[in-house]
């Protein structure tokens, strides 16, 4: 078995028999690599304009995301001043 980080992250043990937990499990840690998706993309050509409109909304995702984690981390801060002192 391979010891490099790749195949490690991606290995899982079947325990007692149970194939399909270890599929389950197997399946859900290839769908958060994201490994699923580029799978399923490859399948079928992708023209280079959808190709672009794909990437442009991913990266719009990714930078509302990213937004909306700071400002969700902002204001359960608990330091935080009260933004209307005396109300």
């Amino acid at each position: 078995m391979a010891n490099h980080l790749r195949f490690v992250g991606r290995t899982v043990m079947v325990q007692n028999g149970n194939v399909e937990a270890a599929y389950g499990t197997l399946n859900r840690i290839l769908t958060q690599d994201g490994l699923v998706d580029v799978i399923r993309r490859g399948r079928y050509y992708e023209k280079p304009c959808r190709r672009r409109q794909r990437l442009a909304y991913e990266a719009c995702r990714r930078v509302y995301n990213a937004e909306m984690a700071r400002k969700i981390a902002f204001l359960s801060r608990a330091t935080r001043q009260d933004p209307w002192p005396g109300c």
